[in-house]
């Protein structure tokens, strides 16, 4: 009975201990961190990336991958879930990298921020907002690799058309084509050796007309410059003219005006003559009895109706 009675309270004292143990560690490694949950969507593949990778905003761990399926949204897509310290700096100008661990193959998740939007993200763990996942290193080099290859392919079959047998053909006439021209022109050079020789005395005949242009440029100056002195020719004409100009204006100003009034007082007595001729010629006894005493107009004392001046 002793022995039994030791050996349950060991076990007793053992569990116990297995018990705080357990309760110890739990507290050590709980975690106390609030997180936000988000999502990305890509179609790129995500080679080496696995649930529980670390998530690090610019190096700095700020959470972890929870689930990898998927898109329901995007059909082909494949969508990230991961929960984000709410610390975290996440803007609505936040973007994701696949990020490779070197020669482990696995990779993790590298979020940063080019600063276009200071608008934070809000979380939502109905309806989870999303972070823009870019290409990551490994697939842009694959993508400039298969840009490089095919470039590649393409400068190769272009130097294979280049070297046909027909362009083969055309580079070896275009070069028999420059040796001929070569051969012209040193043909040429030789035939105008002469010519060259002959400049120098061209040149000294140039140069002694300049000097006979300068020399007549000289003379032409002087002229000009004795035209142009005072009570000189051209002085003379000046004054000349500023002369026949004040002729002008006076005639302008003075006999004008005058041979107006002349025209108008010849035009009057021309009217008047005009109006003496018509009487003259409507009563012409008048130039002997004079015009008479003017008729009684109607109303007028002596008026008749019947006088033949009023028929």
């Amino acid at each position: 009975m002793e022995n039994k009675a030791h050996a349950m309270l060991a076990g007793t004292f053992v569990l116990l201990v297995s018990a705080l143990l357990a309760l110890l560690a739990l507290w050590l490694t709980r975690d106390v961190t609030q997180r936000d949950i988000y999502e990305m969507s890509t179609s790129e593949t995500l080679t080496g990336l696995q649930p529980q990778a670390s998530v690090n905003y610019r190096g700095v761990p700020v959470g972890k991958v929870e689930a990898i399926g998927f898109d329901s949204k995007v059909k082909g897509n494949v969508l990230l879930r991961v929960s984000i310290d709410r610390a975290a700096p996440m803007t609505a100008s936040t973007f994701a990298s696949v990020v490779s661990q070197g020669v482990t193959g696995l990779s993790f998740i590298q979020l940063d921020d080019n600063g276009e939007s200071t608008e934070r993200l809000q979380p939502d763990s109905n309806n989870p907002p999303r972070i823009r996942l870019e290409v990551g290193g490994i697939n842009k080099l694959v993508k400039k690799t298969e840009d490089i290859l095919t470039q590649l392919e393409e400068a190769s079959m272009r130097a294979n058309t280049l070297l046909s047998g027909q362009n083969q053909q055309a580079i070896t006439a275009a070069i028999t084509q420059i040796g001929n021209a070569a051969g012209s022109i040193d043909a040429l050079a030789k035939s105008l050796a002469p010519t060259v020789a002959s400049l120098p005395k061209v040149s000294r005949e140039a140069q002694a007309t300049l000097l006979s242009v300068r020399t007549a440029s000289d003379e032409l100056a002087v002229t000009a410059s004795r035209l142009n002195e005072k009570d000189g020719p051209l002085d003379k004409l000046s004054q000349s003219a500023t002369a026949l100009a004040s002729g002008v204006e006076t005639f302008s100003a003075s006999t004008l005006p005058k041979l107006g009034n002349v025209a108008d007082d010849t035009g009057r007595a021309m009217r008047q003559l005009r109006r003496t001729i018509d009487n003259v010629g409507d009563n012409p006894q008048a130039l002997i009895f004079g015009n008479g005493p003017a008729l009684a107009g109607p109303g007028e004392p002596g008026f008749s109706a019947n006088s033949p001046a009023n028929q």
